[in-house]
């Protein structure tokens, strides 16, 4: 009969009879890792503070447009209810002034009236309009600001304005124009119209029968309803935006959120981008561990005392008044490296002490070559005083 010897990644059971080995079922060779699942490409991981920082430099932060807007417009009408007297004045006294000018311009330039003059009165006009409504655009720039550091921080960047060939490339158009985003924006922009228009529609309608009785109204009184409708209308519109501005931000921040994550790969590359390799960083730290035990022993011939556990933990104590303020931790270990600390302490003549205790703590708290902490001292003068006795 010819043995039968499976490779060793064969598995299986239950399959017809291999008929070289009579009793033995036949397995079909199998890799594992054709059957792992690959999830290197699935992004499941929070962003790490890292990517955060590089997709703030480049622009790409959690961020709604409509919140800005929605402020602007809320703005800009309590603005028009402060200012609507101081801003009316200023534009009839323009308009009275240019216009009550006109036939003094006309009886003094029996040639005509230059074009020079005419500039000039229109110009004085246009600055009283401009610092008319110079608060308006103040207070717009100030909010804009203000609510886009409140959404995303202080940290401006120019990187998003660097030309780049792909904002040109007319694929890449193509590709924005009917991606996803776009279209969600779409849809987004059609619903806020359909809702604001609706608010409007419904803030007018209140005052229809106040419409109707316009024709015998006096006109001063009919700028002022007109005024006041509109700048109620607006209020309205204005915390209808704002509501839905606060939905979008709660999108963008969801969605920017979603969209920075990482696979568990991306996140280990970066580690070891950021941090190093874990195991060259290892094998460091074993590199240091091996000098810190070299000289470790090398100095443990000067030691004083070794106090042990009394076979698990071993502390070599040293103390040169001249050199340092208190005892010095010169080596130490546990298990084997206990054994050879005791052993090198034996063949150098230094007191081996049993304290417990005291080695437990210095272990654990005393690293290679620092001096014992304060409350410490009493505990090792007690077991160098009487090393020292012995000694004499």
């Amino acid at each position: 009969m010819i043995p039968y010897d499976p490779p060793p990644y064969f598995v299986g059971q239950g399959f017809p009879k291999d008929d070289r080995c009579p009793g033995m079922t036949r397995s079909l060779p199998y890799h594992l890792q054709f059957f792992a699942k690959d999830d290197g490409g699935e992004k499941t991981e929070p962003a790490t503070a890292k990517k955060l920082a590089d997709a703030r430099k480049e622009g790409q932060v959690a961020k709604s447009k409509e919140v800005s807007s929605a402020v602007d417009l809320v703005l800009l009408f309590v603005l028009l209810k402060i200012f609507v007297s101081f801003v009316g004045d200023n534009f009839l006294g323009s308009f009275r002034e240019i216009y009550l000018k006109i036939p003094d311009l006309i009886q003094n330039s029996p040639g005509g009236v230059s074009i020079m003059t005419m500039t000039t009165y229109i110009q004085r006009g246009m600055i009283v309009i401009l610092l008319s409504v110079a608060p308006f655009f103040i207070a717009g720039v100030l909010a804009a600001i203000v609510v886009n550091v409140a959404q995303v921080g202080w940290k401006p960047t120019a990187k998003p304005m660097k030309p780049k060939l792909s904002k040109i490339s007319p694929l890449s158009g193509i590709k924005r124009i009917f991606s996803t985003r776009s279209l969600f924006e779409l849809v987004k922009a059609i619903l806020r119209i359909i809702l604001i228009s609706y608010v409007a529609y419904s803030s007018v309608k209140d005052y229809q029968n106040t419409l109707l009785m316009v024709y015998d109204i006096p006109f001063l009184e009919v700028v002022l309803l007109i005024g006041s409708i509109v700048i109620d209308t607006g209020y309205r519109i204005g915390l209808v935006y704002i509501l839905v501005a606060l939905a979008d931000f709660i999108y963008q921040k969801y969605k920017f959120n979603k969209d920075q994550k990482m696979s568990k790969q991306e996140v280990k590359d970066e580690y070891k981008n950021t941090e190093g390799n874990p195991e060259i960083k290892g094998r460091q730290r074993q590199r240091m561990r091996e000098a810190s035990q070299r000289r470790m022993m090398h100095d443990l011939p000067t030691a004083d005392v070794v106090i042990t556990n009394p076979t698990h933990l071993a502390v070599a104590i040293k103390y040169d008044g001249q050199e340092h303020r208190a005892p010095q931790v010169i080596a130490k270990g546990e298990g084997y490296l206990a054994l050879k600390i005791r052993e090198m302490a034996k063949e150098n003549n230094i007191e081996i002490v049993e304290n417990k205790p005291l080695a437990r703590m210095l272990y654990a708290n005393v690293e290679l070559f620092e001096e014992i902490p304060p409350e410490l001292y009493q505990a090792v003068a007690e077991v160098l005083a009487l090393v020292y006795n012995t000694d004499r």
